[in-house]
């Protein structure tokens, strides 16, 4: 629904523009009171709130609605209420190829939606060593985080991930500047810390690239540049095997741009490890 209101956005007359942006502003909580009150909020008519939900090809606002709450029932389900859900409608055949088929399918649709140039822009972003680099994520994306950060932190300089903490944030917002870059990661259950992350990185100037699932995080309205991957499996837990081939992919992007740099670096690095013994060699 966010993306067929964005992807609509330029059809829509004046007032409804008014109404999208109203509606997109606390997605996809503004749209479930009553039509009266979603077009007082929006300060338009309530026709204008019928024409523009038939307009997104629902018969009514009851519709409009029901569409709604069936997203944010998929976006707030907790592991338990997932299990279940799954549980209910498991098909016979053995979870590795139903488990592969889901991950397949998530694959496919993620690239489907990726922008070629945004995913080049956003390289080419990662690749200025000017640009000063954050990454942070949640409770459970903080691994996807370091995963990202660790590969950074080799192909260039002034790379900094965020530590665990939310209270220790600030410290790093003190020297976020203009032109810098805040890489999120946040897909369902959304972090409230996060957002709050976003908001205060966006009114320092800083550049945010946003890393989330499908329905996309609340951190969609301050972001510049943003990947929506699809995370749904036969499982509690969502996957993050499509997260993971838009960090690999823009791993070796950038490390492919920087080349002569980052090689560098890696033969220092590895100077550096055979120094302090820290890995076992054969030879």
């Amino acid at each position: 629904m966010q993306d067929l209101l964005q992807a609509q956005f330029e059809t829509l007359t004046r007032a409804e523009r008014q109404l999208a942006n109203a509606l997109l502003e606390n997605y996809p909580v503004s749209g479930l009171a009553s039509i009266t009150s979603v077009a007082h909020d929006a300060e338009v008519s309530t026709p204008t709130v019928v024409r523009m939900v038939k307009k997104l090809g629902y018969d009514g606002f009851g519709e409009f609605q029901e569409a709604l709450r069936t997203e944010l029932s998929a976006r707030i389900s907790d592991p338990i209420r997932k299990r279940d859900s799954w549980a209910s409608e498991a098909p016979d055949s053995h979870i590795l190829n139903r488990f592969a088929e889901a991950v397949m399918t998530n694959l496919g649709q993620t690239l489907a939606r990726i922008d070629p140039a945004t995913f080049d822009k956003v390289a080419d972003i990662l690749c200025d060593s000017e640009r000063h680099i954050f990454i942070a994520g949640g409770r459970i994306t903080r691994s996807l985080a370091e995963y990202f950060f660790n590969h950074m932190q080799v192909i260039r300089p002034n790379v900094a991930q965020l530590g665990t903490a939310a209270g220790v944030w600030p410290h790093y917002l003190l020297d976020m500047k203009p032109g810098d870059t805040l890489v999120l990661f946040d897909i369902r259950r959304y972090e409230n810390a996060l957002l709050r992350l976003a908001e205060l990185a966006n009114k320092r100037g800083a550049a945010i690239v946003l890393v989330t699932d499908q329905w996309g995080s609340p951190i969609t309205k301050f972001a510049d540049f943003r990947f929506n991957c699809r995370v749904d499996v036969p499982s509690a837990w969502d996957s993050n095997v499509a997260i993971l081939l838009i960090l690999e992919t823009l791993i070796t992007a950038v490390q492919e741009l920087t080349w002569d740099e980052t090689k560098n670096r890696m033969q220092e690095l590895e100077e550096i490890f055979d120094k302090t013994g820290l890995f076992r060699r054969f030879v």
